[in-house]
């Protein structure tokens, strides 16, 4: 794995180099990226999008080219509005050159299988999307989602990730990528599942209010992380911490 000093400027290097920096050790991995204000507020207005600017979202989109599967939360596929997981042309053909599939899959975490059958993000979507749930979720939502997509349901009364994950890796999915939300890392970090936590510190104060990055089942233990690089970018700090 190509190894930056510490401390880099993010506009000194290629995307080819960005993807080098960022290649996962292991083919099994599971990464989170988050973007963090300064005073830690995970959300600006209760969305992640005021905090994130055309430098971190660099950085987003390689990390999102380069997953097996994009795993998001309900909460945070709602109020970040997100659509069907599309790249762009020349990430497309980069992931053929690779050997991957054109595009990722998209896959949505919600206990109580929420997620409308006819949202977008199913419905347009270029590969056929996950839902994981828990088992004891309603029928009848379960049933209207396996009609237009794949649904893994482990738990109950809340979603079992060491399941869902091992679930992921049986079909293939093996580098997982979670953009959160805050629920959704808490409880995998409490399941001691995450390989990397990629942040971007953003050079703003919230203040009072918002929830910190990480939320939901309390861990049982801290996980010790060591910093692989740092990249500075119009005073925002692009993070990669990797698990000991």
């Amino acid at each position: 794995m190509h190894k930056l000093p510490t401390l880099n400027r993010l506009d000194g290097l290629t995307d080819d180099e960005l993807r080098e920096a960022y290649r996962p050790p292991k083919e099994s991995w599971l990464r989170v990226n988050f973007v963090s204000s300064a005073d830690g507020a995970a959300t600006l207005d209760g969305v992640s999008g005021g905090l994130s600017g055309q430098e971190d979202k660099r950085v987003f989109k390689l990390l999102r080219a380069g997953c097996d599967v994009l795993l998001a939360g309900m909460g945070t596929v709602s109020a970040e509005n997100y659509g069907p997981l599309l790249l762009s042309s020349e990430r497309r053909q980069w992931r053929l050159a690779q050997g991957k599939p054109e595009y990722p899959v998209m896959a949505v975490a919600s206990a109580s299988a929420g997620l409308s059958p006819t949202a977008s993000l199913i419905t347009d979507a270029p590969r056929t999307p996950i839902v994981v749930c828990a088992a004891d979720a309603p029928a009848s939502r379960l049933s209207a989602l396996r009609e237009v997509c794949d649904v893994i349901a482990v738990g109950r009364g809340a979603i079992d990730y060491q399941s869902a994950i091992a679930h992921l890796r049986e079909r293939g999915l093996r580098h997982v990528l979670s953009e959160g939300g805050p629920r959704v890392f808490g409880d995998l970090v409490a399941a001691g599942l995450v390989d990397e936590l990629d942040v971007t510190y953003s050079p703003l104060l919230v203040g009072a209010g918002p929830d910190r990055i990480a939320a939901g089942t309390p861990a049982k233990a801290t996980n010790s992380m060591r910093l692989a690089h740092a990249l500075e970018a119009n005073g925002n700090l692009i993070c990669r911490y990797l698990s000991q």
